[in-house]
């Protein structure tokens, strides 16, 4: 049985806040959506903890799931109908690539853990390679239902998001510089949190992607309506992404997983604090795909709030800070502050906090645009524009606004500490004039 002998009689359709309407064909993806590793992801966010700082921000990794499906869907129905292949090689569109696109779209981000990259910086997982795990692990329902299109096609599928597939024009699809996946978070991230950033001409784009030998090109007609999306995406990573009281609220979750990691690997520790033991696996480093699929945030939530009642008073405290909202201060710092930073870790020891729990630096960069660097681990996939005489050229060598911004990071690093090293009302004055000295280093002088 192929992909297409399951068509629905009649669509499906989901209402969706950015699309207006998220339509399946197809029973097999309509069975993939109902499968349980899918549904897991409606109890996953898609920002994390930065919900606690944009509070409409409560969206899931279902409904960016589904939006990528979406857009994918609709390019390939614009490929089909405006770049139909007629001979093997001609470069453009063998609509034969669809299920495999439609199913890589749809299950790209299928193995997020909870609060996603936080986790898997304490638990060294890769969310995309246990997304590769599930498609392919015959144990999982969602193998069970791509194996009905054949035996081969979960391997195809994973081969995608792990950018080995060898049809480039599925690859961009989903990851590029330009791809259904950048293309559905910003302007779903930009509406829940509420803010004009990520907006940018969705339809425009997609009517100006053009299949090529090599992967997807625009037409030049369409450069403004690229350079549009790439500097929302700018404006998005320094607003709302790169804002420092999510970068703040990351740390405490970081040094909460982390405090209990090691009371977990130490015998004279309490141990009533991890019942139910559905964290022990990672804690030990010997999950499976089972253990996986058990945690979303809901189940670190409830953690969270039964170690608020800890007799370790740093776990407890650290809990405390993050289900109450009581984000670290942070202050930026540069290549000539950071001098400072050990002895202002001393004073934060010597007032009683843990600096290894209540201090840390972050630093948050974002290239806006990239050229081709085939030598760097892991090249990126440049822009191209399509020439009258159908030559490429790449963006950055006829938009001037792109060039600007090429190769340019953007960004900041920042130190955090306990706010109550900024209070006039307890013991800690000795902590100001450090403090002063270190922001008189600082750029604009900005505490958040």
């Amino acid at each position: 049985m192929s992909f297409n002998d399951e068509q629905l009689r009649h669509e499906k359709v989901f209402r969706d806040p950015i699309h207006g309407t998220v339509t399946v064909d197809n029973q097999i993806i309509l069975d993939l959506i109902n499968s349980p590793e899918f549904q897991r992801l409606r109890r996953v966010k898609q920002l994390g903890t930065t919900s606690l700082v944009f509070h409409g921000a409560e969206h899931s990794r279902f409904g960016h799931c589904l939006g990528v499906y979406e857009i994918t869907r609709r390019l390939c129905a614009q490929f089909e109908r405006n770049y139909p292949s007629q001979i093997d090689g001609d470069g453009l569109w063998d609509n034969n690539e669809r299920p495999v696109a439609l199913c890589a779209a749809l299950l790209h981000d299928l193995g997020h853990g909870p609060y996603s990259h936080t986790f898997e910086h304490i638990f060294k997982t890769d969310h995309e390679l246990i997304t590769r795990r599930l498609i392919t692990d015959p144990s999982t329902n969602v193998n069970k239902i791509l194996r009905r299109v054949s035996d081969e096609f979960p391997a195809q599928v994973a081969s995608v998001i792990s950018h080995e597939y060898p049809n480039k024009q599925v690859v961009s699809m989903i990851s590029s510089q330009v791809d259904a996946d950048r293309m559905d978070y910003l302007q779903r991230d930009a509406y829940y949190t509420g803010t004009n950033y990520g907006k940018f001409d969705l339809d425009r784009v997609l009517r100006v992607m053009q299949p090529t030998k090599d992967g997807i090109a625009f037409k030049m007609s369409g450069m403004h309506a690229v350079e549009d999306y790439i500097i929302s995406r700018l404006q998005m990573y320094l607003q709302v992404y790169f804002h420092p009281v999510t970068r703040s609220l990351e740390v405490i979750l970081d040094h909460l997983l982390n405090r209990a990691h090691w009371m977990c690997n130490h015998p004279d520790q309490q141990r009533e604090a991890f019942n139910p033991e559905l964290l022990m696996p990672f804690f030990r480093n010997k999950f499976n795909l089972s253990d996986y699929l058990a945690l979303d945030d809901g189940t670190l939530t409830t953690y969270f709030t039964q170690w608020k009642h800890s007799r370790d008073t740093i776990l407890a405290d650290l809990a405390h800070r993050f289900l109450d909202r009581r984000p670290l201060k942070s202050a930026e710092y540069d290549d000539q502050t950071a001098k400072l930073l050990p002895e202002l870790r001393k004073l934060i020891q010597a007032s009683g906090f843990n600096s290894a729990y209540y201090t840390a630096t972050n630093a948050s960069y974002k290239l806006p645009y990239d050229t081709y660097h085939p030598r760097t681990a892991q090249p990126q996939t440049q822009i191209e524009l399509i020439q009258p005489d159908g030559e490429l050229v790449e963006l950055s060598t006829v938009s001037t606004l792109v060039k600007s911004v090429s190769g340019k990071e953007a960004g900041d690093q920042r130190f955090f500490f306990p706010k109550e090293m900024l209070s006039t009302s307890n013991d800690l004055e000795l902590f100001a004039p450090y403090y002063e000295e270190f922001q008189s280093h600082i750029k604009n002088n900005h505490v958040c």
